[in-house]
């Protein structure tokens, strides 16, 4: 059995299959990125069934973005135009928070990209949150599903935005 949404592209119907983990991405889209995102667009959606279910490559791409692995990619990609941010977005529900090394792999494969990188762990309720706040990496967003007004900022002077990096650590 399948449920579905509106709101990847141009009314693009996506299905996902039934699971608390694709309930979680359902929300990231379809409430996290309008509050959060300003007018994010959607370039990559893994569901728990087809790892590959949405790609714009061809967008991708154009950011030099890494060779697409499943085994390497967040949950989702979202890229906002207007600020040149790509949201790499974990999100957690039997495991995958954006933990220090896990953030360090991410830096390390977006070393050429051209957009600024936003890291963004997402749980369904704040008893999810808890069981995993203590591997979250600094310098990174935190989005509970259950309050969707609001966000946890791991860190740093402002809220909600890339870091630059020199990247001499990756």
């Amino acid at each position: 059995m399948w449920w579905a949404f509106i709101g990847i592209r141009d009314g693009k119907l996506l299905k996902l299959s039934l699971g608390k983990h694709n309930d979680l991405q359902k929300s990231i889209i379809e409430e996290f990125l309008p509050r959060h995102g300003q007018g994010c667009e959607v370039l990559y959606l893994g569901d728990t069934a087809n790892k590959m279910l949405y790609i714009e490559e061809k967008k991708l791409k154009s950011l030099n973005f890494f060779e697409l692995s499943h085994n390497e990619l967040p949950d989702i990609i979202a890229y906002n135009e207007k600020r040149n941010w790509l949201y790499l977005i974990e999100g957690v529900h039997t495991s995958g928070s954006i933990s220090e090394i896990r953030m360090l792999e991410l830096k390390r494969l977006t070393k050429n990209c051209s957009a600024d990188i936003v890291y963004v762990t997402a749980f369904l309720t704040k008893a999810e949150f808890r069981k995993w706040v203590s591997d979250i990496a600094w310098k990174t967003e935190i989005w509970i599903a259950e309050n969707p007004d609001h966000s946890i900022h791991f860190n740093g002077d402002k809220f909600l935005r890339p870091y630059k990096s020199d990247k001499s650590d990756i």
